[in-house]
């Protein structure tokens, strides 16, 4: 990973560490590792080539200039066979890298890689080759294949055996008016073809009939949306003498903030070792934040679509789909970018060009008082937030993650959905329950987004421990004469078994990340508060398999002892898996959770009911959490912010 920016000087890290980016040498080590075992043919791809990372006690351990051991996870594929494998390669020295361990992938047990950037085009062609799609297309008037999109999706796992063991798509038909047409508006409906990539055919056809095409084009761009408003002025952000931030080749430092910046190519960034500095401390809060998944699943029960639902970081790889972002569309202000080196569908590196977006943002009024006493004295300070960010298109969806970092020491995240709704057909003005009828014919289903955040929490140290805090009235009484008293209870998630959690806005229900080994000046441990944006679970019915292979959204949050080998909410291979890995797996009673090592897992995104206004193209829609210091400080930690004076007014925020 490097940086490139607009005007930010970076310098390279000083030493190795072992939570350091893979670098291109790492991964060609590992390839060629492989190739010298016989482990690599023409036929040899490799859906995820990931960085192994060590156990974090490992890294607390680690000082500058000891040894670091750099190790690679590589899955492999053989495409003409569909048999998959998973390697673990020691690629500490690149010019002789060690193959430590290789086992076969069993697609029943363990699930099936994810789908690699050449099966979208491999099932195009399937597709499109196969008699009774021609036919069916035909029957519907379609005869000209050159505007057809086969748009292959993951088939999901719905106990059926005949696809047991089998590397299988699910495709959708589209088309266009022209090349650059939106498809998204001209859905086929009642068409699926079930598709087998390694025998390279269709193995079942779904047409529960034909429906008008819907024939209304929906372009977005500038040339077909009429003339531009004329009315707006330009907005310039400048920092005449640079950002706040530093980078020094992977580290970030920023106000009392440091952490270090990596991505992959499953989850796309990711955050290690955030701190922040207090007086002459660098406290730890969190060793590992990432989204570790995001499942998107789809309302409508018609057999040509119930089986829609998307695991985007298990089955499609948001790392491997993100942007090189362009400066003053994706990110404005005073940039710093950060390239990202990813492993190809063969195994060989590539360099996307500004993967990470950082700047800084004016986010309004941090803090301030009148002081009513003394001549209505003023003091406030202005905030600002320093955004990492990133963004991913994954087919029709286009996401924005944005992690910020304030100067109050909260941490908050913020997803941010756009792009093209997904379609489907219907006779124009019937409408359907499970969908909104956004153009004549054409249905915008109802469906949820589900992300998963994975926390591994070091607040203040290792020793961690998960309150759940209620606020509740008490009753009226002699100790509550007029009945307006309230307080709070906590419930401590002290075993595994108590680890599933749901949110309840009724009671302003939160969690506190305890350690019980560090106390403030009141005595109290101290600890961060996770703030949840409540909202629906997965609505899938229990028991379905689409509710056995999401089973992380049933719940807002869990609690499971850390363990270097459990990365992910629904486990390593969810693509055609049928679930019951991952946090509900390790959420069995018995494993104890107070004052030790945590990860926290919090479940939570919209469920997306599409509005005419979504159409062609969907603003921005937004959910996250936070990360709030409660007790972690003394007192305000921004209190010595200086004195500012106001933009162009030139007014002063002390008076």
């Amino acid at each position: 990973m490097t940086c490139c920016s607009t005007d930010t000087e970076t310098a390279p890290a000083a030493d190795p560490h072992p939570l350091d980016p893979l670098t291109a040498a790492e991964i060609d080590a590992a390839r060629a590792a492989l190739a010298a075992e016989g482990k690599v043919t023409g036929a040899t791809r490799f859906p995820l080539v990931l960085p192994d990372e060590p156990d974090r006690h490992a890294v607390f351990a680690h000082r500058p200039g000891d040894p670091v051991t750099r190790r690679v996870r590589v899955t492999l594929l053989d495409s003409g066979t569909g048999r998959a494998a998973e390697a673990l390669v020691d690629v500490t020295d690149t010019a002789a890298g060690v193959l430590l361990s290789y086992r076969d992938l069993d697609p029943e047990a363990d699930g099936q890689p994810p789908l690699l950037f050449e099966e979208y085009e491999t099932c195009d062609e399937i597709v499109k080759a196969d008699p009774g799609w021609r036919k069916a297309m035909a029957d519907r008037g379609v005869t000209d294949l050159s505007l057809v999109i086969a748009a292959p999706l993951a088939a999901g796992n719905f106990g059926v055996a005949s696809e047991t063991g089998r590397r299988m798509l699910r495709s959708l038909t589209f088309l266009r008016c022209t090349v650059a047409d939106n498809p998204f508006a001209h859905p086929v409906g009642g068409l699926v073809a079930e598709v087998d990539l390694t025998d390279r055919r269709v193995v079942r056809l779904i047409d529960t009939g034909a429906v008008p095409v819907p024939a209304e084009c929906g372009r977005y761009e500038a040339g077909f949306t009429g003339p531009a408003r004329t009315d707006l002025r330009p907005l310039e952000i400048t920092q005449p003498e640079g950002p706040s931030f530093a980078l020094e080749g992977p580290v970030l430092r920023w106000q009392n903030w440091r952490l270090r910046l990596d991505f992959n190519a499953r989850e796309g960034l990711v955050l290690h070792e955030i701190t922040h500095r207090d007086g002459d401390r660098d406290r730890p809060v969190l060793h590992r934040a990432s989204i570790a998944e995001m499942a998107v699943p789809y309302a409508e029960p018609d057999p040509a679509r119930n089986w829609v639902c998307y695991l985007d970081a298990g089955e499609y790889l948001l790392g491997r789909n993100a942007n090189a972002l362009r400066l003053g569309c994706d990110c404005l202000g005073e940039i710093a970018y950060v390239d990202a080196v990813l492993a190809d569908d063969h195994g060989r590196p590539e360099t996307l060009p500004n993967a990470i977006c950082i700047h800084e943002e004016d986010t309004g009024l941090l803090w301030k008082h009148t002081n009513i006493f003394d001549g209505f004295a003023v003091d406030s300070r202005r905030a600002r937030r320093l955004v990492i960010s990133y963004i991913a298109t994954l087919g029709n969806y286009d996401y924005g993650f944005y992690w910020y970092l304030h100067q109050d020491g909260t941490i908050a995240f913020e997803a941010k959905a756009t792009g093209l709704l997904q379609t489907s057909a219907a006779e124009p003005g019937a409408g359907s329950p499970y969908a909104t009828e956004i153009a004549p014919g054409l249905l915008a289903p109802f469906h949820q987004h589900l992300f998963c955040a994975r926390l591994d929490m070091t607040v203040d140290g290792p020793g961690n421990t998960v309150e759940e805090v209620d606020v509740v009235r008490l009753p009226a009484g002699p100790d509550n004469p007029n009945g307006n008293a309230f307080t709070t209870t906590t419930t401590p998630v002290a075993d595994s078994g108590q680890a599933g959690r749901v949110a309840d806005p009724a009671v302003g229900r939160r969690w506190r990340i305890v350690n019980p080994g560090a106390r403030n000046r009141m005595g109290a441990p101290v600890s961060y508060t996770l703030v949840p944006q409540s909202g629906p679970l997965l609505l899938a019915q229990p028991g379905s398999p689409v509710a056995e292979r999401v089973a992380y959204a049933t719940k807002h949050l869990w609690v499971t002892r850390y363990r270097p080998e459990r990365h992910y909410p629904d486990g390593d291979y969810p693509n055609q898996h049928a679930g019951g890995t991952g946090v509900t797996a390790w959420s069995q009673p018995g494993e104890a959770l107070e004052d030790t090592d945590l990860t926290v897992w919090h479940s939570f995104g919209p469920t997306h009911l599409p509005r005419l206004e979504d159409w062609p193209v969907m603003p921005v829609d937004s959910c996250g959490f936070s990360l709030r210091p409660t007790g972690f400080f003394d007192r305000n930690p921004a209190l010595d912010l200086p004195e500012e004076t106001g933009g162009g007014s030139g007014a002063h925020c002390h008076a």
